[in-house]
């Protein structure tokens, strides 16, 4: 029974999320003056190198997908990381039984597109997640590098779908 009704209560909420979202497009167009990427969350709290390679990988990221989207006096495409998990173990999954456990990596964040005069005319959150294991063996010390990255292109990518530039 309750399990039901939490069922019924996150549909309701996705689906009004992804009505949302669906306004939340810019005009077919648009181009972007310059992309920045702002990642003062990680850094108040006390994650300044890991923020900086964050912010490394995601302009770099945000460069590639939107390159297309570039040039001109267009608005600012600003994207707030506001939260990065890694898994601490990628190695195991433990998707049956108690105690269950997740693989999966996530980077959160805002997409704000700002006016000349550095008005909001859009803010899109944005959620990404991907697998662990794309950072390659756990035990190899590049791994939790390359999983930022990953996560980096991933977020850039569906960002420019959400925002109805593909």
């Amino acid at each position: 029974m309750v399990r039901g009704l939490v069922g019924a209560l996150l549909a309701g909420i996705l689906a009004a999320g992804t009505a949302a979202a669906q306004d939340d497009r810019l005009p077919p167009g648009t181009r972007f003056s310059a992309i920045r990427v702002d990642v003062g969350p990680l850094q108040a709290q006390g994650l300044d190198g890991f923020a900086l390679q964050v912010r490394g990988d995601l302009q770099a990221a945000l460069g590639r997908v939107f390159a297309d989207r570039l040039g001109g006096p267009g608005p600012v495409l600003v994207v707030r990381v506001t939260g990065v998990s890694l898994n601490a173990y990628a190695g195991s999954d433990s998707r049956h039984g108690r105690g269950g456990g997740s693989n999966t990596d996530y980077l959160d964040g805002e997409a704000l597109v700002l006016g000349r005069k550095g008005e909001v005319l859009l803010r899109r959150p944005q959620l990404s997640a991907t697998p662990a294991s794309y950072g390659g063996a756990w035990y190899d010390p590049a791994s939790e590098r390359r999983r930022t990255t990953v996560l980096a292109e991933h977020y850039a990518a569906w960002l420019k779908r959400g925002l109805g530039l593909d």
